[in-house]
């Protein structure tokens, strides 16, 4: 299964996007965990990265393209790959087509999960990071046992600078402006489906394995 999960951030692609790798036996891609992992060893693409990122815009093209195509052509990708977080722009889209008619690893389907700004901003101003494991928590839906601590490894929880509400706000903002037209992009090529990620994680879960013929 060659797959694209598509929806504004913080909708759930990356909790869908680890079930469906396992289930189709495939890498979970995230361009997202890519960069963090850059910031948190602090390397030059990092660096970069980061400055972006803290204000709630894209990282752009010719830093994100690169990443993604090295990491296509890589063996663990030959049955196939999940990519969560890529494209997030037209000219990415077209540029991840090429890629793949090179390799002659065309797209199944691309997964487009639906949810409103309101909910979004609920859910990731409320997000919650360990900040020596990555675990991660919410206020409200799965606090902490104790307030501001690690339930796993006892360091401390913070709120990244990107799940702030301002610049959760913006990246929406963002999303609106470049990624959503994907939407048309991949309908155009008959290849999108898309689920409500407004339901809990199973139902979700169960919709998009549906929809996706498992």
């Amino acid at each position: 299964m060659r797959l694209i999960l598509l929806g504004a951030p913080g909708a759930g692609k990356g909790t869908q996007a680890v079930i469906l790798a396992e289930e189709f036996k495939v890498p979970h891609i995230s361009t997202g965990d890519i960069f963090r992992n850059n910031i948190k060893n602090g390397t030059e693409l990092g660096k970069k990265a980061k400055e972006y990122m803290d204000k709630g815009l894209l990282v752009p093209d010719e830093i994100t393209i690169e990443i993604v195509k090295d990491r296509l052509k890589q063996d663990d990708c030959k049955d196939g790959f999940i990519l969560d977080g890529f494209p997030r722009t037209i000219p990415q889209a077209e540029y991840l087509d090429k890629v793949l008619n090179e390799l002659n690893a065309p797209l199944d389907k691309v997964l487009n999960i639906s949810v409103s700004d309101e909910i979004i901003v609920d859910r990731m101003s409320g997000r919650r990071t360990c900040t020596s494991c990555g675990a991660s928590y919410h206020v409200i839906n799965n606090p902490p046992k104790k307030e501001g601590v690690c339930d796993n490894c006892g360091a401390d929880i913070i709120q990244r600078a990107d799940d702030k509400e301002e610049t959760v706000k913006q990246r929406l903002k963002t999303y609106h402006e470049q990624t959503e037209p994907l939407i048309d992009y991949y309908k155009k090529q008959g290849k999108l489906v898309t689920v409500n990620g407004e339901n809990k994680i199973d139902d979700t879960k169960k919709e998009v394995l549906k929809v996706l013929g498992v």
